[in-house]
């Protein structure tokens, strides 16, 4: 594990998804929190089901996939897979619940880590930076629902034989 470039992290997230939330000053705040640099192998776990985490995480390189185990076949559903700029495990950081899924390297990845000792401080330090990292997770939860909504009015119109609009 290595120490991130400041640089590069700030690099990473003004092209992220995220970058446009938290603005250049929000970008430099954050940048200064990565923890560490995480180097993973094809198929090697970030975490698993059911594990709880004081960190989340940006993908730097490559992809990863969420993926839960089907519990009759054994055989891995990949559910997401995630890109350069993705936020991963945010949610269960936040809310401090157990990861609903796994997530493994498609391929090698790198990944840039915060952990909760270097990220919780922003809290009372830079209420409005963070108020903008939780405006951007929230956006993108609410985004997940609509598809949600969406799948599950055309599977409903499928299976009733009405068309979907």
């Amino acid at each position: 594990m290595e120490k991130p470039d400041i640089k590069k992290v700030k690099q990473l997230l003004t092209e992220a998804p995220i970058g446009k939330y938290l603005g250049e000053y929000g970008i430099d705040i954050f940048s200064e929190c990565a923890s560490v640099v995480l180097k993973l192998d094809d198929n090697e776990l970030l975490f698993h089901q059911g594990d709880t985490d004081s960190a989340f995480y940006i993908l730097k390189r490559g992809r990863v996939a969420r993926f839960v185990k089907d519990e009759k076949t054994g055989r891995e559903k990949i559910i997401h897979v995630f890109e350069r700029g993705d936020l991963v495990g945010e949610l269960s950081f936040i809310d401090g619940k157990p990861h609903t899924s796994s997530v493994k390297a498609l391929g090698e990845a790198t990944i840039i880590c915060f952990k909760e000792e270097s990220f919780t401080p922003l809290i009372t330090k830079e209420p409005e930076v963070m108020y903008q990292f939780m405006k951007a997770i929230i956006t993108r939860v609410h985004h997940t629902l609509e598809d949600i909504s969406r799948q599950q009015m055309a599977l409903s119109s499928y299976i009733s034989g009405s068309p979907y609009r």
